[in-house]
């Protein structure tokens, strides 16, 4: 590398680092002011009937922040997005209950088809626990909400369970949060950038273990028992 090629780099370098002490100071600037939780309020609102809406992205990056001088308050950052949250799977719960599954063009895509179809059929044989674990995976939350609604399941077990749920996704987001945010106390910016990846990485692996159990369920159903059956029928006729 030539002199002309190093000041070129350390100019870059030197800009980057401006850029992100810039977006650090506002991010944190934005992180200690009190409408900062109303933000947050609305954001998981939005996301409990709204799947692109990334509210993970916005609680656990305020969380990555809180151990920073002027960062949020964590007993006020943990209410508002459990609040948010819980207001926002029975706002769903409400719009399923009033307009069902296919009003909107968003509900008839591919992906939120498969999603109700297995859900209605999951609710039907364990709807504590489904309702509880699809709190932490974006897409299939909204499915469970708006089809619990749908199928008039009862809304006192549905708040019921959905307080709970919101509790535990507020408290797992701020505990992912303030793991980045320790790791990368001198660097708030990059504890902020830690977080939404380990958050997002959390997500896919949510994801891939549900359809682990998705296709284990399939493998034990009992079509495909008979079909396993009279497979071996065949296999012992042709002996």
């Amino acid at each position: 590398m030539d002199r002309n090629s190093a000041r070129q780099l350390v100019a870059v370098v030197g800009d980057l680092n401006t850029i992100f002490g810039a977006l650090t100071d506002l991010l944190l600037g934005a992180a200690g002011q009190p409408w900062i939780y109303l933000v947050v309020v609305l954001g998981c609102i939005i996301d409990g009937f709204f799947p692109p809406f990334p509210s993970e992205a916005i609680v656990v990056g305020l969380a990555s922040l809180m151990l920073a001088p002027g960062g949020p308050e964590p007993w006020l950052l943990l209410p508002a997005a459990a609040l948010g949250a819980f207001i926002g799977d029975n706002v769903a719960y409400g719009i399923g209950r009033r307009v069902g599954t296919t009003r909107f063009k968003w509900m008839r895509a591919p992906i939120m088809v498969r999603s109700f179809d297995r859900v209605g059929q999951k609710l039907e044989q364990r709807a504590v626990s489904f309702i509880l674990v699809a709190r932490f995976l974006p897409v299939v939350r909204v499915a469970v909400n708006l089809t619990a609604g749908a199928t008039g399941y009862s809304r006192k077990c549905f708040m019921a369970m959905t307080a709970f749920s919101a509790t535990l996704w507020a408290g797992y987001s701020l505990g992912i949060g303030v793991l980045a945010g320790t790791w990368f106390q001198d660097s708030p910016m990059l504890g902020l950038v830690v977080a939404i990846v380990i958050a997002a990485l959390l997500g896919l692996i949510a994801d891939w273990v549900a359809g682990l159990f998705r296709r284990k369920a399939k493998l034990g159903t009992p079509a495909n028992a008979v079909v396993a059956a009279e497979s071996g029928q065949d296999q012992l006729v042709s002996r």
